[in-house]
């Protein structure tokens, strides 16, 4: 028989623990299962294994609420993150939920019987489990592979050519020269990483500049917090401080853009060497947070530089040579190391494409309702985190509402839930306001946002605490139907 389960969560990393635990806590009656593609849970924490792998979200907020993060460490290192998530799993019993090697292949809604079919492989082979209401917490990238361009002449370097997503076990860098292509979050960590670790000279080849931050890595404040408060107290405080501290800045990145960059660029320029061209390496032409600002805890990443160990080469590829990288300019990198960090490949929901009684569903015609659901879809909900704060922020408010939505259809007897696309009393605008690579290259792929509520996807976590947390259900974007009672024969 096939099984049938109340809710299906797909993803063990932090989003699907998240939602286990609010459906534990909220839901207690339901029956859950989370499928997990890998070996192990952690998703991004424990595919990720390059050198320096960390967050540049602070753990008091990428922490869950319900497991406090009790050291004044706020920038922890990816080893630190996965033991924290397998923790919580395990303190929680929702370690005995998750089945390993699981992987969705396809989700099916059926109108007549009001369920979802997964058709699931686990070890080679297929098998269906149908669920009531369906939960991808998937997180929003391909984990097969990152994105990496096509570079003339690839073929020709006689060293080593490596993407960070796909880091290999053992490898051998001590006293190399190594480039490291692009200039977003996974090179700002992983330069500073490799110069600690021995390699001979890192240069970080980027087409154009990225604002840099930089923030100590032992908050001063959580270490006074912890010292002075009770555990679950200081865990409060720390909270709140870094929510209030990371929304200030980003509000006031785009109110004062240019108050901003000043000070971005100020910074970067009294810790690197003196009469350094900050402008050229360090002065993007957008606004900060038009993309994600990099964070290098302890300005290691400018530390590096300081020393003689980095450099930052502002220009583009004409081709890979026998011995390293030819830029446009003329000036050849010598390298026996090439690194692509040159970004993701976005993915929704596993790279799954919905169904409704067998026919595709065009993700790209659909509405994000309050940036958790999508019109058109019944009993569904995804995770979709924060891009200017803690993934986990979002994860645990979209956790709460579909508990809200699930207990509330249970006491008023409502079996489907399905967010009704508004048409033209509002208007389609990209899923969000964001503008990196990686977003660029696939918003023609992903569901449209709103120009209003609740069709806004907004990054404000004090508006979502709002909508999301305590506003209502029953809005007029979602619609509520029963199933029909069986006819006697």
């Amino acid at each position: 028989m096939t099984e049938h389960l109340d809710v299906v969560i797909v993803g063990a990393g932090i989003s699907g623990v998240s939602a286990a635990w609010h459906l534990q806590e909220r839901c207690p009656t339901k029956s859950f299962a989370i499928l997990e593609r890998r070996d192990d849970l952690g998703g991004t924490w424990d595919l990720f294994k390059y050198p320096g792998i960390r967050s540049d979200s602070d753990m008091f907020t990428l922490g869950f609420r319900f497991k406090p993060w009790t050291s004044a460490k706020s920038i922890a290192d990816g080893a630190s993150i996965k033991a924290y998530i397998n923790e919580a799993a395990v303190e929680n019993g929702i370690d005995r939920h998750i089945r390993y090697r699981h992987r969705v292949l396809a989700a099916d809604w059926s109108d007549s019987d009001n369920r979802w079919t997964l058709t699931v492989e686990q070890d080679g082979q297929q098998h269906e489990i149908t669920c009531s209401f369906l939960f991808a917490c998937t997180g929003y990238y391909n984990y097969d592979q990152g994105y990496s361009p096509e570079f003339p002449g690839a073929d020709d370097f006689g060293g080593t050519i490596i993407h960070p997503q796909h880091w290999p076990e053992g490898l051998d860098y001590a006293g190399k020269k190594i480039v490291v292509i692009g200039s977003g979050a996974t090179a700002v960590t992983l330069i500073p990483a490799l110069v600690n670790s021995g390699s001979g000279h890192v240069t970080m080849l980027q087409r154009s500049p990225t604002y840099i931050g930089s923030l100590p890595s032992v908050d001063p404040f959580a270490e006074q917090f912890n010292r002075w408060l009770p555990e679950r107290l200081a865990h409060v405080a720390n909270r709140w401080k870094a929510i209030a501290f990371s929304t200030f800045q980003y509000q006031l990145a785009r109110k004062r853009p240019a108050y901003m960059r000043n000070l971005l660029m100020t910074m970067a320029e009294r810790r690197l060497p003196k009469g350094y061209d900050v402008e050229k390496h360090f002065g993007p032409r957008y606004n900060p947070w038009d993309e994600r600002l990099c964070l290098a805890p302890d300005a290691d990443f400018f530390r590096a530089i300081r020393h003689g160990k980095a450099d930052v080469v502002t220009d583009t590829i004409d081709r890979f040579t026998k011995t390293g990288i030819k830029l446009a300019s003329g000036e050849e990198l010598q390298a026996d190391i090439i690194v692509t960090a040159t970004g993701l490949n976005m993915q929704l929901i596993g790279g799954v494409v919905p169904t409704r009684n067998g026919e595709p569903m065009d993700l790209t015609s659909l509405m994000t309702y309050k940036g958790l659901m999508f019109s058109g879809v019944p009993n569904f909900a995804i995770t979709f985190g924060y891009t200017n704060a803690s993934w986990t922020l979002k994860a645990d408010l979209v956790s709460e509402f579909v508990c809200r939505l699930l207990n509330y259809m249970d006491a008023k007897g409502f079996d489907v839930v399905e967010p009704q696309h508004p048409g033209n009393a509002v208007d389609e605008l990209p899923f969000m306001d964001f503008n990196p690579g990686y977003f660029r290259r696939s918003v023609h792929l992903l569901p449209k946002s709103g120009s209003r509520a609740p069709w806004r996807l907004k990054q404000n976590y004090f508006f979502d605490m709002r909508t999301i947390r305590r506003g209502k259900i029953d809005d007029d974007g979602l619609k509520f139907s029963k199933k029909p009672a069986a006819v006697a024969v």
